[in-house]
């Protein structure tokens, strides 16, 4: 088995083309299931965010895997898969495993260094984990790629320059001191959006949502943290917004929750709104009502990519912790794959040695019962010293050399049974499936020309 990533960012597709392929939080379980049910994934995550949507699974073989989760991924959106052939980027093994340590890093975000992606992969470990798609392989990626996430932030300060797409949104409404905000959704962009205006130095905050016990429960949260806060039904939204100086909305919701019918002409005061929903939260007419501006997850990304002031040598740093955590954490998985032939090595030279000595018994059954056990004593010592060496320095090289199948070599000069290795991955198999082009699928699944895609030996370039 090896790790698979595909998906679609802010990298490669438009908001529109986000916000279409999208999973709604209701249906995540569901598209899960739909993955592992597919013929050649065994187990599957999914991330879902305002911009990104990836799919991270084991599966067994490069092919194979790559046309079940783009066919989900498409089936899901309404599309056919070619649709979505130009946008998706590709990641496999080694390289997969960089790509996941570097988007929970925060290098591939849209705010490069921002750490919401961390919880958000982390959440979505723990709702594939309870719809029962995750195994011990992305269990051990995931754990792994939480404790990457981390050191980057704390060993490069990378978190100090990535402000989050909220704190971003909300830049755009200028000066916040004193002023009244409306918080549309009560989620967890909702708390984070409270966070950050309660960073501003909002002066008070409203929160709407469609269960009024949840929005009550922010607005406590709000309350608790020195800010004044209330809760409204969704039917005053109207009121809301007429109250506000700044509106940010973030409800998940797959239709506009905010129409221009919620909006009146604001000649004297001007209103911000920040969408942050995917799809959109804000219709497209709200921008067009007199002194109200709408900034929405398009908007944040020109800014970003207009604005370029990260310190290059603090993202530097952090892409090569990165490489050292991805070249440490395949060369345990390389180290574990020998690991159940070393097993089958030693335990069939314990049935060597218990054979020999049955046969012993069997020859001099007279012989004194304190020499018959120094004699099995000395045997087995003898044993353990030949094998100690080898065994060791087998792992040794296993985990310093990829494309060698040492599990196989083992298994051909000892003789092994056959079934023992076959549970093994074979490196060599792996390294050779990490030099596939994406172009040379035209005779699998069609209209992939377009796809991006890296393998394990790759270590450059954009997604």
């Amino acid at each position: 088995m090896s790790v698979l990533a595909i998906g679609l960012s802010h990298r490669t597709a438009d908001l529109a083309l986000l916000e279409r392929t999208a999973v709604p939080a209701d249906e995540l379980v569901k598209v899960l299931h739909e993955l592992q049910k597919a013929q050649h994934i065994s187990e599957v995550m999914l991330v879902s965010t305002c911009n990104r949507i990836e799919v991270y699974a084991m599966v067994e073989t490069f092919h194979g895997g790559l046309a079940d989760a783009a066919d989900v991924l498409a089936r899901q959106a309404g599309m056919e898969p070619a649709q979505l052939y130009d946008n998706l980027y590709v990641h496999y093994a080694g390289a997969a495993v960089e790509h996941v340590f570097s988007v929970a890093s925060g290098l591939d975000s849209m705010v490069v260094g921002e750490t919401q992606i961390l919880g958000q992969v982390r959440a979505a470990y723990a709702t594939a984990r309870e719809a029962g798609t995750v195994g011990s392989g992305l269990h051990e990626l995931v754990q792994t790629t939480l404790r990457v996430g981390k050191r980057v932030h704390s060993e490069t300060g990378l978190d100090a320059l990535g402000a989050s797409v909220v704190s971003e949104s909300l830049a755009a409404a200028g000066e916040l001191t004193g002023r009244h905000a409306l918080v549309i959704g009560a989620g967890s962009m909702g708390a984070l959006a409270a966070s950050q205006l309660r960073k501003g130095g909002i002066g008070s905050v409203t929160v709407a949502n469609r269960t009024e016990s949840n929005a009550a429960r922010l607005a406590a949260s709000v309350s608790e943290s020195g800010i004044p806060a209330t809760a409204v039904p969704m039917s005053d939204l109207a009121g809301a917004v007429a109250r506000a100086d700044v509106v940010v909305s973030c409800t998940g919701s797959q239709d506009a929750v905010l129409t221009a019918e919620h909006v009146t002409s604001r000649p004297d005061r001007p209103l911000v709104i920040c969408d942050l929903g995917l799809p959109r939260d804000v219709d497209t007419a709200v921008a067009r009502v007199p002194g109200v501006e709408v900034v929405d997850l398009e908007t944040v990304r020109r800014r970003m990519s207009e604005a370029g002031a990260h310190t290059e040598k603090q993202i530097a740093r952090a892409a090569g912790i990165v490489l050292d955590e991805v070249r440490e954490y395949l060369a345990g998985q390389r180290s574990a794959e020998v690991t159940p032939t070393v097993t089958a090595l030693r335990k069939r030279a314990a049935e060597v040695v218990d054979a020999e000595l049955l046969r012993l018994n069997n020859r001099l059954p007279d012989l004194d019962g304190d020499v018959r056990e120094e004699v099995g004593r000395t045997v087995r010592r003898v044993v353990d010293k030949l094998l100690h060496a080898p065994t060791v320095r087998v792992k040794q090289l296993a985990a310093e050399t990829a494309g060698t199948d040492y599990a196989n070599a083992l298994s051909e000069l000892f003789g092994l049974d056959p079934q023992a290795p076959a549970a093994v991955s074979s490196v060599a198999a792996a390294a050779k499936h990490d030099q596939i082009d994406i172009r040379g699928i035209r005779n699998g699944p069609s209209h992939v020309d377009g796809m991006r895609t890296r393998g394990s030996d790759e270590t450059d370039g954009d997604n």
